[in-house]
């Protein structure tokens, strides 16, 4: 247990939220743009796409996490750093799953289409509500198990 209260202390940290959440719309860029580029110009199905969009965005975020925001929690060493890498892969699979259903929930289900310069807006509204929804759920898993900040900040 960290001393200052436990693991709902240690996931209160406006500090480490706000980084969180800063890196996290890093990684919802990067996400959208690989979303983007696939379907519009490429011509990859949606959800395909979606899921390449993620997996960039895992790799991306993880990198900057592990220097940023958790800096102060991960263990040195090349060995560390891919277990880190490994369990972030691992626990963000429910994070990656709530975005990718609310995704198809959202694109799927309703009948709509809004589109504008010649881009389809409403992918990017349903791109928008996974990766809300998801980010929560990640926040939680990376805290509590990839960086495991309970035990040490």
């Amino acid at each position: 247990m960290s001393a200052d209260g436990g693991p709902l202390a240690a996931l209160a940290s406006r500090v480490r939220i706000g980084q969180f959440v800063t890196v996290g719309v890093v990684g919802a860029v990067c996400d959208t743009a690989v979303l983007l580029v696939l379907v519009e110009w490429v011509g990859v199905l949606e959800e395909l796409a979606v899921l390449a969009g993620i997996e960039t965005a895992i790799l991306v975020m993880f990198a900057i996490n592990d220097r940023w925001t958790f800096a102060e929690v991960g263990a040195d060493g090349r060995r560390s750093f891919f277990g880190r890498l490994l369990r972030s892969h691992g626990v963000r699979a429910a994070g990656s799953a709530t975005q990718f259903l609310v995704f198809v929930a959202v694109f799927r289900l309703p009948s709509v289409s809004v589109t504008a310069l010649g881009v389809d807006l409403w992918l990017l509204i349903a791109k928008g509500a996974g990766i809300g929804v998801g980010m929560v759920v990640n926040y939680v898993f990376e805290s509590l198990f990839t960086w495991r900040v309970q035990d040490g900040s």
